[in-house]
């Protein structure tokens, strides 16, 4: 079919464009409702890897991607990963990773595609809108978990991959496409290890489908915070004890606890552990600029999330805060009670839960001292007789990479052929651990090249992915391949 659309544009008054950018772009606009179809009947399939009740069709949703990929024309690989202690006793079988290839030409560039088939945890009773494994079509949006984190981004690529297929493939595509993303991607790294002098030993490029943009203009995401993820325990009496007998009589764990995540960060969001800002990498002019030009409108910010104030007044100060400076933020205690009612307990162990979003020159085994010398040089100078205990049970690093390397260049070539604009350069709050494992353990050129909206709540209630960001992704992942073969 793409063939005759390749005809009728040659014999066409009309053309101006090269041929294979308008067949190509013709034949995913004739093939959307196909393209839909498939990303409904793939959001119907509820691969939380979360819920182990739900594993039987986290495995189903892997062999679809498979039977897919084959149908396209791909080899495939299924790499067992074994199995998951889900609890003491109990172990569940982890879906396999597909590893996959289109193309072994010497002469060619090869790609490699990273994404996941599972999903976070959906419930209608939650607060959707739409029952969350029926994809809801609604104002141009396709609403259903997985629709943007991950299954619409993968399954752009994969039609992507089917359409240029039609007129050949300009460069060698393999993927890596796991099932437990969202919960720490178990057995992931080693597999890399395992498999980087033959899976990935012509791999030239990464691309991580999983990422979304700063606004409704393209972004391309070169850079990540990493993640230190502390618990402090607190640990005083033997047992919990009644307030009524016991209160003003002993030291409080709770009370213990409180007074030390209180003296982390001040009100302006400050981190106050002594020397965590020495290592920081500088801000430079070049990367000042940047920022100015970025597409990101606060007021849309505020009435997305029904913050008021931030605490910085500024898109550039906001965004750098965001991203490229270390952040703390304190997440829960554990212990005591914390249900609906009352309950006068003091309970003999809390554990406070909080993380540093660290950036690039941080290493996290230096932040993990900083933090336990402060926190214990605090604890000893309340004289308290409680037990503390701080650990540090994540430490994964930020990850930054070079805009100027030939796929990015690529990228921003296929942004402005698809969408005549020129892409935002951004970075990501959050933490992407499998960009830094790729760049550590294979020496690849990493880049996230990811197709969701800001607004698409890829973890929250009434996930979606525009329809527009789906269909203009195809073309954009198909785009990027061909741009590719130019550097």
């Amino acid at each position: 079919m793409l063939l005759l659309y390749i005809l009728s544009l040659l014999t066409s008054q009309a053309y101006l464009s090269p041929v294979t950018k308008d067949a190509l772009f013709q034949y995913i606009d004739d093939h959307q409702n196909d393209y839909i179809q498939r990303l409904k009947d793939w959001v119907a399939i509820e691969s939380d890897s979360s819920d182990p009740s739900k594993r039987n069709q986290l495995q189903h949703m892997m062999q679809v991607t498979k039977d897919y990929i084959l149908q396209l024309g791909g080899n495939v690989e299924m790499a067992e990963l074994g199995e998951q202690e889900y609890s003491p006793g109990r172990k569940l079988h982890l879906p396999p990773v597909i590893l996959a290839e289109f193309g072994n030409d010497t002469n060619k560039p090869t790609v490699c595609f990273y994404g996941h088939m599972d999903v976070q945890p959906a419930k209608k009773e939650d607060g959707w809108i739409t029952e969350p494994y029926t994809l809801t079509e609604k104002d141009g949006n396709l609403y259903g978990r997985g629709t943007s984190d991950d299954k619409g981004q993968v399954l752009a690529l994969l039609h992507a991959v089917e359409s240029i297929k039609k007129i050949g493939l300009p460069v060698n595509v393999k993927l890596f496409i796991e099932g437990m993303e969202e919960v720490g991607s178990q057995g992931l790294e080693q597999l890399v290890e395992e498999k980087k002098n033959t899976f990935f030993s012509n791999v030239n490029y990464i691309v991580v489908t999983d990422t979304p943009w700063l606004s409704v203009k393209p972004g391309i995401t070169y850079g990540a915070r990493g993640n230190c993820y502390f618990l402090i325990e607190v640990k005083g009496a033997r047992r919990d004890l009644h307030s009524g007998g016991f209160g003003g009589t002993v030291y409080e764990a709770m009370s213990d606890l409180i007074y030390l995540l209180d003296l982390l960060v001040d009100v302006k969001g400050k981190i106050l552990i002594p020397g965590i800002y020495e290592d920081v990498l500088p801000l430079n002019e070049q990367e000042k600029e940047l920022y100015k030009g970025l597409e990101f409108n606060l007021d849309e910010l505020q009435a997305d999330t029904g913050v008021q104030t931030f605490l910085h007044n500024t898109k550039e100060e906001l965004l750098m805060h965001r991203w490229r400076f270390p952040s703390l933020s304190i997440h829960g205690i554990e212990g005591g009670f914390s249900g609906s009612g009352t309950k006068t307990v003091i309970p003999a162990k809390v554990i406070g839960k909080f993380s540093i979003r660290q950036v690039p020159n941080m290493n996290p085994s230096v932040v993990e001292k900083q933090v336990s010398d402060y926190l214990e040089n605090k604890f000893s100078e309340r004289k308290s007789p409680n037990k503390m205990k701080v650990n540090m049970v994540i430490g994964a690093q930020p990850w930054l990479a070079n805009m100027n390397e030939p796929q990015y260049l690529a990228a921003r070539k296929a942004v402005k052929r698809v969408f005549n604009i020129d892409a935002d350069m951004i970075r990501a709050g959050g933490t992407i651990p499998i960009a830094k494992n790729f760049e550590e353990v294979l020496g690849k050129s990493v880049m996230l090249l990811g197709i969701g909206g800001p607004d698409d709540a890829p973890h929250g209630q009434n996930e979606k992915i525009s329809k527009f960001n789906y269909i203009e992704g195809t073309k954009l992942y198909a785009s990027f391949m061909q741009e590719l073969t130019s550097f």
